[in-house]
């Protein structure tokens, strides 16, 4: 066996922990996202921030993409494209803007539970992944661990909402696997800025519509829609596509298992929520769950990953 092939099991591992490392600031960036949705659509309409925000971080990403001199897409990537702006520029956004006006966002929380083993099973049909048997069980004990717990901090209730929350997840958690596989040819930062571009025709149009042209926004309502545009929809995509990509789409996205406890704490100090002690309880259980997935073996199926910088 040469040399050169003794290190390739190296090398992935390296590459594996820089991916969650790049994943775990995405995820802590993504926390307050719920939180500052909340105080965005206390004072603005839920179409213009969900719309709004994107037609944000399109001006963004034209500036970014014209400053790195991106390639443009082909057509078969522009079809991927497609599918990461349903996901998460126009879906997910607009269905948690419209529950947000409805429940808090600790009960939010519950959605975002479910987006780490949502973003592995697409992963499997749309970036080539096999998680084996013993990653799946560690990553349903994760989510039934944070499940378990916002629902005894009494937060778990059906309604027009929860159907709302939950349509976000899946068609997230889609967008999450179809641009952490993009993100192998493109780069992180390319996807989402391409995405965002894609769907400004239909951002912008939608953004001035619902635009406050009269009435007074307070100031919390402004600084909710400056993060959900500037990081939520544009800084944190960078570090987390290019997690995905680096270290597996199903799991790299185990990390976001921490994201609800995140959410709760940012809710709780920002916002008053209530959070309950039982939080470091659920914590040191969604930690071991993820430890126990990143040591479950996922085989990739798909043609081997290309150079692309993420």
């Amino acid at each position: 066996m040469t040399a050169r092939a003794l290190a390739r099991p190296g090398h992935a591992r390296r590459r594996e922990l820089e991916g969650l490392a790049l994943a775990g600031i995405g995820v802590a960036l993504f926390s307050f996202s719920l939180p500052a949705t909340r105080l965005a659509v206390e004072g603005l309409d839920p179409f213009f921030v969900a719309f709004g925000r994107a037609a944000v971080a399109a001006v963004l990403s034209v500036v970014v993409l014209r400053a790195t001199h991106a390639v443009r897409p082909t057509r078969g990537q522009w079809r991927g494209l497609a599918i990461v702006a349903v996901g998460i520029v126009v879906g997910f956004p607009a269905l948690t803007s419209l529950a947000l006006r409805h429940v808090d966002s600790a009960h939010g929380a519950v959605l975002i539970a479910l987006l780490p083993a949502g973003t592995a099973a697409w992963a499997v049909l749309r970036a080539g992944e096999r998680p084996s048997a013993r990653f799946w069980g560690a990553a349903l004990a994760g989510v039934a661990a944070v499940v378990a717990f916002i629902l005894l901090q009494g937060v778990g209730h059906a309604g027009v909402a929860d159907a709302e929350l939950l349509l976000a997840t899946v068609i997230c958690s889609l967008g999450y696997a179809e641009g952490g596989a993009l993100s192998r040819e493109l780069g992180g930062p390319q996807v989402v800025c391409w995405a965002l571009v894609l769907s400004a025709p239909l951002t912008f149009a939608v953004a001035l519509i619902a635009a406050p042209y009269s009435g007074h926004v307070g100031t919390d309502a402004w600084i909710g829609f400056a993060y959900v545009s500037t990081i939520s929809m544009f800084l944190g995509f960078f570090f987390w596509y290019a997690g995905l990509a680096r270290g597996g789409v199903a799991k790299a996205g185990q990390i976001q298992l921490l994201q609800p406890l995140l959410t709760l704490v940012c809710a709780g100090l920002i916002l008053g929520e209530h959070v309950s002690p039982l939080t470091t309880v659920c914590a040191v259980a969604v930690l071991g769950s993820v430890a126990a997935t990143q040591r479950a073996r996922v085989v990739r199926v798909d043609a081997p990953e290309t150079a692309a910088p993420v």
